[in-house]
């Protein structure tokens, strides 16, 4: 493993030990002696990971939206995200958990589902009518684990290439690149012009992940890669190596900033506001970043989807679905039933979506001042054949943490590319072994 790969691991593990106590912490304040007495004073402790500027504008909101609505008083303990995803897991398996903590679909849920951590929400969901509120499609796939309801949606994103349509135009690209080969013939162009093709800032290790998604995605197909999230295809795969070909083949040629792994995602947003850079491939999250710095949508960025590679394969379309539960041994669950109830609402969920850059679960939420970039990422969504969950969100922890070590080491040395997938083999052979 590579210094900087260290180093990224134990940055890691120091912040997950520091938010481990701040959740601790709440979790004792919030839940100490919340038996059937204190669940009627109407206290719900909430820990979650929406703890950056959006992030945090969204949840005052919803805070305030949903104490009025459940009549409960919300005890908010935000945490750092990485930090978040070591912690949450510590505070679950202890004596304490949280009443209500966000949490993401997919392969993680499963986790926590398999672990039995979470209280079904079957009741809740029936007597509150949100098949009425959640799209079946999306209750399916986010919120049904082992055939019952364990979490209810109150957000999900696109991943797709935004871009900035002045530093296009000026570098001769006239129209957005529907194809690899036409998205290389752009980068050669912006390249020629002086600027930098593609801006990542993965200092967080998972703004890398999205390539490795979408290169998988789009010539091995979304069957594939779930065969590889689930253990049983192999990272030393030729499907696998062809992916990471293709992407050093952009590092090869420079078409990246450089020390990716030195930035974080706001920093490569800047640059392609900014005109230093002219592309990111990043979440529609970044959306609601640019719109509260004042770069306007449609004129000063603009996105289409990540481009067809191999003809034939199903073009998926990628990202998170946000939501949250309830824990197993909660200390307030009726209070918390009625707190997630609330974010459910078109009004919890418009307020996340348009403070965020999100797109809402809730059909009756009402998007329409939400910019035309948000409704066209919408459309994509609407009209992919499958909606497929980023990495670390497809993959068990075990494997989401290493497979996020390997890919922030392969940003740092993309000539590592077959050390770093024998590697993650390695990793995958001890994590599924009992599958």
């Amino acid at each position: 493993m590579t210094n900087r790969s260290v180093a990224l691991r134990r940055r890691a593990v120091k912040f997950a030990a520091i938010a481990t106590a701040a959740l601790l912490a709440a979790a004792c304040g919030s839940n100490s002696g919340t038996g059937s007495d204190s669940a009627g004073a109407g206290e719900v402790g909430m820990v979650h990971y929406f703890s950056d500027e959006g992030g945090s504008k969204a949840m005052a909101k919803v805070l305030s939206i949903c104490q009025a609505q459940s009549g409960q008083t919300i005890k908010n303990s935000p945490a750092e995200q990485e930090a978040f995803k070591d912690a949450i897991l510590v505070q679950l398996a202890g004596s304490n958990p949280p009443d209500l903590f966000s949490y993401w679909a997919g392969a993680k849920t499963q986790y926590l589902v398999d672990q039995n951590r979470l209280a079904p929400l079957d009741d809740m969901w029936a007597k509150n009518g949100l098949d009425e509120a959640i799209p079946g499609s999306l209750t399916q796939a986010a919120a049904t684990y082992n055939g019952k309801r364990y979490l209810v949606p109150i957000g999900y994103h696109y991943v797709g290439m935004f871009y900035n349509p002045e530093v296009m135009a000026k570098a001769g690209v006239t129209a957005p690149p529907k194809t690899w080969d036409e998205l290389l013939a752009a980068a050669d162009k912006l390249k020629a012009a002086g600027v930098t093709p593609f801006a990542l800032g993965s200092k967080n290790r998972w703004p890398a992940q999205f390539w490795f998604d979408y290169l998988l995605l789009r010539t091995a197909g979304p069957d594939y890669r779930a065969q590889l999230m689930a253990g049983k295809a192999k990272y030393t795969d030729p499907q696998v190596a062809k992916a990471f070909e293709l992407w050093k083949q952009l590092f090869d040629k420079k078409y990246f900033n450089d020390d990716p792994n030195g930035y974080d995602w706001t920093d490569a947003g800047d640059m392609v506001s900014s005109g230093k850079a002219a592309m990111t491939l990043m979440g529609t999250w970044i959306s609601g970043y640019w719109d509260g710095n004042g770069v306007k949508a449609g004129e000063r960025y603009d996105f289409f989807p990540f481009p067809e590679v191999a003809p034939g394969v199903p073009q998926a379309a990628l990202g998170p679905v946000d939501g949250f539960a309830v824990a197993a041994g909660a200390g307030n669950p009726a209070g918390a039933e009625k707190v997630l109830a609330c974010l459910a609402s078109p009004e919890a969920q418009q307020a996340v979506a348009l403070t965020q850059g999100a797109l809402a679960p809730n059909p009756k939420a009402d998007l329409s001042s939400q910019n035309e970039v948000m409704h066209r990422a919408a459309e994509e969504v609407g009209k992919a054949p499958v909606f497929a969950f980023n990495y670390d969100l497809a993959t068990t922890p075990e494997m989401s943490d290493a497979g996020l070590n390997a890919l922030a080491r392969f940003v740092n040395d993309p000539a590592e590319a077959a050390s770093v997938l024998a590697e993650a083999q390695s990793t995958a052979d001890g994590v599924f072994s009992g599958s």
